[in-house]
């Protein structure tokens, strides 16, 4: 992730981004990320050893990626270099990294495992995944594709191109977001293989290669990644404890950022819910900055609040169609599985991305795109069952950290799918890295941040049924306790019948 130091404190200062292919990181730059390795109870190696591979498991470090010197690493540590040759010997031990003599060392994955990709593994018996919010389908879905399925011999007479996508979906997007108050036109509406496409395509449209794309910090993982791939240049504006509509356009001026990826419904991690107001003022400072913004609003159906107004769409606010740009997608509220999403912009803007995606993939699938028709059919009590649940597990989560790990501090947020917590210590890497030990999968905070930012920080989903997430926060106790204090305590046993 680039970034720029400038003389308006919420712009990060800079820091090393992705490294590619055989391309080494410096002492400065590894040092940064590792943080401090004498934090917590193991050994100083151990620690650096556990902080690299994390590193490497979640993509910051990609395989191929040159170690740096264990003498300037050493330096940077302000360790010896016995313990730097150690951690570096156990990574080439343990399959996480290579080296050659007169060569270096450079990070390696171990079989089988894909490099930097922010999505869940596959299930594994007894391991709690805390490291992705991916609720499970809604029971009605099943219902819903055999009801797609008596759809489809309409549409096997013809030839299944289409690259607007079907008129039925567009016609039920563009109604969803006029019920919420923005009217919209089908035309207005491009659908895409999922949110995550939205968001390329909606990068691609705004800003070229070298161009500046502001992103609130911390953000969501995965829309970094895609702006890294695009080649802009994403500017990380720290948002926490400061109003989102006042540092974003202040960075904007001060960068010239030709676009500005936000959550306003529900932030991930930080689950911040921003009012009408708020938003308004967002949109049009940003548009007097020539700034066009993309309003991810994967989370706008999560409002688990019993009561309170219901906040208007971004694109509502702003002063011009082409000043925002919206994306969606069914897959929180619906279901990982069902890879459909949708762009909504202004006239211009719809017909280039509708243009550049039947480039890259010619029309949606088709089928994919009749069972969303049938999900939006439905909605309303998707909607309902699915928020009932969340409401339940997210309030059962709190109270299970309370009693576990009641040091730990959050806010606990009016929607979405995940807790940002406070561990009050840079831990969260340690954490990260002895969760595997206790059938855990966590996702360090770093992650969700530019370069040492947010270690200590965790972001915990409560997807999961509450027993599961009973026996997760137990796990999760059991590794602060090894990391921080208490009792050393020998690895969870798996659970042969807890699969989540």
């Amino acid at each position: 992730m680039a970034c720029f130091l400038l003389d308006w404190p919420g712009v990060i200062e800079p820091i090393g981004g992705k490294w590619t292919g055989l391309d080494g990181i410096g002492a400065t730059q590894l040092a940064e990320l590792c943080g401090d390795v004498h934090t917590g109870r193991d050994p100083a190696y151990r620690t650096l050893t556990d902080a690299i591979r994390v590193l490497v498991s979640d993509g910051r470090l990609p395989a191929g990626t040159r170690l740096p010197a264990e003498r300037a690493l050493a330096e940077r540590l302000r360790v010896s270099r016995v313990t730097v040759t150690r951690a570096y010997r156990d990574l080439r031990e343990d399959g996480w990294a290579d080296a050659r003599q007169g060569a270096g060392t450079w990070v390696r994955l171990p079989g089988g495992r894909v490099d930097g990709v922010w999505a869940p593994g596959p299930r594994r018996s007894g391991v709690i995944d805390l490291a992705h919010g991916a609720p499970a389908a809604p029971d009605v879905l099943s219902t819903l594709v055999r009801r797609a399925a008596d759809r489809l011999d309409a549409e096997l007479t013809g030839h299944g191109y289409g690259p607007e996508g079907l008129l039925a979906l567009r016609e039920r997007i563009a109604a969803r977001y006029t019920a919420r108050g923005v009217p919209t036109e089908p035309d207005a509406i491009v659908v895409t293989g999922g949110a995550l496409h939205a968001i390329h395509l909606a990068v691609a449209e705004l800003a070229l290669a070298g161009d500046r794309v502001l992103v609130e910090h911390p953000t969501y993982p995965s829309a970094v990644d895609v702006l890294a791939d695009a080649g802009v240049q994403a500017v990380p504006v720290a948002v926490e404890g400061a109003d989102v509509e006042t540092v974003l356009p202040r960075a904007a001026r001060q960068t010239a950022a030709r676009a500005a990826y936000v959550m306003t419904d529900f932030q991930n991690p930080t689950g911040v819910l921003l009012d009408d107001d708020a938003r308004a003022r967002l949109l049009h400072r940003l548009a007097r900055q020539g700034t066009v913004t993309i309003v991810d609003e994967t989370f706008a159906e999560l409002d688990l609040r019993s009561s309170g107004p219901a906040f208007l769409p971004c694109a509502a606010h702003a002063p011009r169609e082409a000043d925002v740009v919206t994306v969606g997608g069914l897959s929180k509220i619906a279901w990982g599985g069902l890879r459909l999403g949708w762009v909504r912009a202004g006239s211009e803007h719809a017909a280039r991305i509708r243009r550049r995606l039947a480039r890259s993939q010619i029309a949606p699938p088709v089928m994919e795109q009749l069972i969303a028709v049938e999900v939006l059919d439905a909605i309303d009590g998707i909607r309902a069952e699915r928020v009932a649940a969340l409401r339940a597990r997210r309030d059962h989560l709190v109270r299970e950290l309370r009693r576990e790990l009641p040091d730990w501090t959050f806010t606990v947020p009016d929607g979405g799918l995940m807790l940002w917590c406070d561990l009050g210590a840079e831990v969260s890497t340690a954490l990260t890295a002895h969760a595997a030990r206790h059938g855990l999968v966590l996702a360090p905070g770093p992650r969700f941040g530019a370069g040492h930012a947010f270690t200590d920080r965790l972001r915990l989903p409560f997807t999961h049924p509450e027993p599961v997430l009973t026996e997760a926060v137990r796990r999760l106790r059991r590794v602060s306790d090894e990391v921080v204090g208490g009792a050393v305590t020998r690895a969870t046993p798996p659970v042969g019948e807890l699969v989540v």
